[in-house]
């Protein structure tokens, strides 16, 4: 059984959100919870074996629905953080992400640099490349 983090903090329990949930919207049960959250009911159910975190977006759901601060849904669960950290890794592009994306702003300055070249030379009447820009009509 796979636990996140935050379930190490003592004082994490959704259950207790969800159970004020139930409460405040007068449900009678989860699956009519999952329905008023628009979540399928195996979310709900994850959420109350310890199996998945309270999300982001679940929680702006559960605000939406409620009218609950986001802050006053995170207190109800027991979550405490002040401020949510990313690691340093998150959001960083692979190693192969990046080769590709440097080869792709290089192919792109490739491509910027060509017409402004064609702009500069001209085709004169005999067919010979001239550096004069200037009004074409002969």
């Amino acid at each position: 059984m796979a636990h996140h983090a935050l379930s190490s903090q003592e004082s994490y329990n959704p259950n207790h959100l969800l159970d004020i949930l139930l409460g405040k919207m007068q449900l009678k049960n989860d699956a009519a919870l999952s329905r008023m959250l628009e979540v399928a009911p195996p979310v709900i159910s994850k959420i109350r074996h310890h199996r998945l975190p309270v999300g982001a977006s679940l929680l702006i759901r559960m605000h939406e629905v409620t009218g609950m601060s986001i802050r006053d849904l995170r207190d109800l669960m027991g979550d405490r953080r002040t401020k949510y950290r990313l690691s340093d890794a998150q959001g960083r592009p692979k190693p192969e992400e990046k080769a590709a994306q440097q080869a792709a702003q290089q192919a792109a300055q490739q491509q910027q640099a060509q017409p402004q070249a064609q702009q500069t030379q001209v085709q004169s009447n005999d067919g010979s490349p001239t550096s004069k820009p200037g009004n074409y009509a002969h």
